[in-house]
C-alpha cells in the first residue's frame, strides 16, 4: 500500500472533516500526528477547521521542506487544501514516504473552476499517490448526480465564466456541480 495517499473531492465533500476524523483515529492509537495547511488558506489562522465545527491546531506553511519536517519524528502527515501548494512541495512529500516511511495523507481539489488540473493535484498523481475521492452532490436544486466542477460567482449571484483566477478561496461564491450542469452553465452545451 501507498503511504502518499491523495483524498479529493469537490467543495463540501467533507475533506477537512475527514482529515481531523482521520488524525483524531491515529492520535487515539499513540501515533504521532503533524497537521500542515498552506498559509495561503487564509480562512483561519492556525488551525484545520471543518464546516461542520470539528478543528485542529496545524503548522501553517508557505513551502514544504522535508528537512524541517523531519525534525518533529511524525508518524503521520496530514495536510490540508493540497492544492495551494505547488510541484516541489509533493516532491518534498515524496522524500518523507519515501525516505522516512512516514504515511502522508493529503487532502484537497483535484482541478480548478476551468477544468484544469491543479499543480500539486498533478503532481500527486504523476508521482503514483494513491487516489482517493471523497463524494457529493451536485448542488443544483433537484440533482442526485455527483459533483465534480466548481462554478464560480461574482458579487451578484452571476456566473463567472473563463477567470484566469484558478485558486479557490472559501466557498461563498461557489458551487460544487455535477458536470452535465458546469457543460450546461459553463459551456452553453
Amino acid at each position: 500500500m501507498s503511504n502518499l495517499i491523495f483524498n479529493y473531492g469537490t467543495m463540501s465533500a467533507g475533506k477537512s472533516s475527514k482529515l481531523l476524523q482521520d488524525g483524531f483515529t491515529f492520535e487515539k492509537n499513540n501515533l504521532k500526528v503533524k497537521y500542515i495547511k498552506p498559509k495561503f488558506d487564509t480562512r483561519t489562522t492556525n488551525t484545520i477547521k471543518s464546516r461542520i465545527g470539528l478543528e485542529h491546531v496545524a503548522d501553517v506553511l508557505d513551502k514544504i521542506d522535508h528537512k524541517l519536517i523531519i525534525k518533529d519524528k511524525p508518524q503521520i502527515i496530514l495536510i490540508d487544501e493540497i492544492q495551494f501548494f505547488n510541484k516541489s512541495d509533493i516532491d518534498e512529500l515524496v522524500i518523507l514516504a519515501d525516505k522516512y516511511n512516514i504515511i502522508i495523507m493529503v487532502y484537497g481539489l483535484l482541478v480548478d473552476i476551468n477544468e484544469n488540473l491543479f499543480e500539486s493535484s498533478k503532481r500527486l498523481i504523476e508521482v503514483g499517490a494513491k487516489l482517493n475521492q471523497l463524494k457529493t452532490i451536485c448542488q443544483i436544486k433537484n440533482c442526485t448526480n455527483l459533483a465534480n466542477h466548481h462554478i464560480m460567482y461574482d458579487s451578484n449571484n452571476n456566473i463567472v465564466k473563463n477567470s484566469k483566477e484558478s485558486k479557490i478561496v472559501g466557498d461563498l461564491l461557489f458551487k460544487s456541480v455535477c458536470r452535465q450542469h458546469y457543460n450546461n452553465l459553463i459551456k452553453g452545451r
